[in-house]
């Protein structure tokens, strides 16, 4: 099931005063995802990321049923949400890899529950206020975003979660050990094998978290670098 997108990209980024060499890296980036995902279909595998599991875990424990995922990818962690009974709206910029979402969702019987849109989140959200319950985004707001970037997509995050909502979020911080490395292309963000990275400080969290309820930020790693991340699970006041 699809969802339609809202509003034009150009003038979005001029409404919010967007660089154009932010535009230029975001757009790179964005080509950069869809040749990785047609020359590596299902690139992550099949199981979902600890961090799905978990969220999960978080979401049924509030009463969660509508699950919006930014960054779904090519829908790992949207179709676990989908097969543990949630609704899920599932957004990416690659139209690459939500059409192999699609064509597994389909596969296992899931469609249903599960509709996708292809949006950039340098963007409003596609969905109307106060609509959804949750929001997961792993690694979706450390990849090259500026921190203005950032906070206006966590503002969206709010305006479309319903009071009580919850927010589990996924990020590579500035201990990890590609922070630093690669081509620097400002405001904490670096680039190293094509992929760009903004390393999150924990002041950049916690300025996240203003006005929200900070439940937990923790710390792990992932991958075979390893990769080192913090969970953050944050919700709105009812």
């Amino acid at each position: 099931m699809k969802i339609e997108t809202c509003g034009s990209g150009e003038r979005e980024r001029e409404r919010s005063g967007v660089t154009g060499e932010e535009s230029d890296l975001a757009d790179a980036q964005r080509r950069h995802w869809q040749d990785t995902y047609r020359a590596h279909p299902g690139m992550y595998g099949g199981q979902p990321s600890a961090a799905a599991v978990h969220a999960a875990s978080v979401f049924r424990t509030v009463g969660a049923v509508e699950v919006l995922e930014l960054g779904a990818g090519h829908g790992r962690d949207a179709l676990y949400f989908a097969r543990e009974g949630f609704t899920v709206w599932a957004t990416d910029f690659s139209a690459i890899g939500l059409e192999q979402l699609d064509q597994a969702a389909r596969a296992q019987g899931v469609d249903g529950r599960v509709s996708t849109a292809v949006h950039d989140v340098r963007e409003p959200l596609p969905l109307p206020d106060a609509s959804v319950d949750a929001v997961f985004a792993h690694m979706l707001l450390c990849m090259a975003l500026s921190t203005a970037q950032i906070h206006a997509l966590v503002g969206e995050v709010r305006r479309v979660l319903r009071p009580g909502g919850t927010f589990v979020y996924t990020v590579r911080h500035t201990g990890d050990a590609h922070y630093g490395a690669g081509t620097e292309r400002g405001d904490g963000i670096f680039e190293h094998g094509g992929f760009a990275v903004h390393f999150f400080s924990r002041n950049l969290v916690d300025a996240l978290a203003d006005g929200w309820i900070l439940r937990e930020v923790d710390a792990f790693e992932e991958g075979e670098l390893p990769r080192r991340l913090w969970r953050i699970t944050q919700s709105l006041p009812r």
